[in-house]
């Protein structure tokens, strides 16, 4: 019951919150006010509802080292996808116009900041730890990404191939960033980068979402394979690419440090042979 009760109160927010903030659409500083205000009451719910059900301090997003944290995961986020946007333009697929909308990318921040702490909280917050203490990390980074994927099928522009594309570069990359550090607060800037980047200064499609104008007036044209179409850039090979190199690295973190849980079966048979006594 304890899985219901923490994805019942972190939907919730989600939901209440994304209502709220469709509600100003047109209005940048409501929606940023707003979208900050759930991306709070969220962590606030999960704080509360973990603690409460699994009877432990929440250290996954503990408030020591947050800011360090989240504000590293920004800067990963928002270089990764300015590589990613760099690969395209590079190709002669990306190309800025002028100046776009200051107010609209101020309005993004809000919204996208709502988007990442809930997405996080509920995918790698909840999902992820109880797949992850029952089938070990490698099993709830693909069950989880896979999930996180589908979910995006959802979205207006949506396609299989994008939806592919985001359970591999960011569901596997978000969940590894979770297993390296064992803090929320890292994934939970990496998405905000990521996202931000994508609309309040790239202005482009984040997840076939009709995003609006952000910092720059941009397009792109080409193939869709290199673009990623009417889904975005997210669709985009070189977006995959990258992805998936920092989820290599991540995981490759996660194993020096001794993050990797393995299997419940498996731990179980490594905990019997280490207590067989020998005749």
């Amino acid at each position: 019951m304890r899985v219901v009760w923490q994805l019942v109160a972190v939907v919730a927010v989600w939901m209440i919150g994304g209502q709220c903030v469709a509600a100003v659409d047109g209005n940048p500083w409501l929606t940023l006010a707003l979208g900050l205000l759930t991306a709070v009451l969220a962590v606030a719910a999960y704080r509360w509802v973990v603690g409460r059900t699994e009877h432990r301090p929440v250290t996954e997003l503990a408030r020591e080292g947050a800011r360090v944290s989240a504000g590293r995961g920004v800067l990963i986020g928002v270089a990764l996808f300015g590589a990613v946007i760099l690969s395209i333009a590079a190709s002669g697929q990306y190309h800025v116009n002028g100046i776009g909308s200051v107010t609209g990318a101020v309005g993004l921040i809000g919204f996208m900041a709502a988007a990442a702490v809930t997405e996080e909280l509920l995918f790698r917050g909840v999902l992820f730890r109880v797949i992850e203490e029952r089938g070990g990390t490698w099993i709830a980074l693909t069950l989880t990404g896979t999930v996180f994927g589908l979910m995006h099928l959802l979205n207006p522009n949506a396609s299989l191939w994008g939806a592919i594309a985001i359970a591999i570069e960011a569901g596997g990359m978000l969940g590894a960033a979770y297993a390296a550090t064992r803090t929320l607060w890292l994934p939970i800037g990496v998405h905000l980068g990521w996202n931000f980047a994508a609309s309040g200064i790239f202005s482009t499609e984040v997840s076939g979402n009709d995003t609006p104008q952000g910092l720059l007036d941009s397009a792109t044209s080409g193939s869709h394979l290199l673009t990623g179409g009417d889904f975005g850039p997210e669709g985009s090979l070189y977006a995959v690419l990258f992805g998936a190199m920092l989820t290599t690295a991540f995981m490759w973190l996660a194993h020096r440090r001794g993050h990797v849980v393995p299997r419940r079966s498996r731990r179980v048979a490594e905990a019997g042979t280490a207590t067989r006594v020998p005749r």
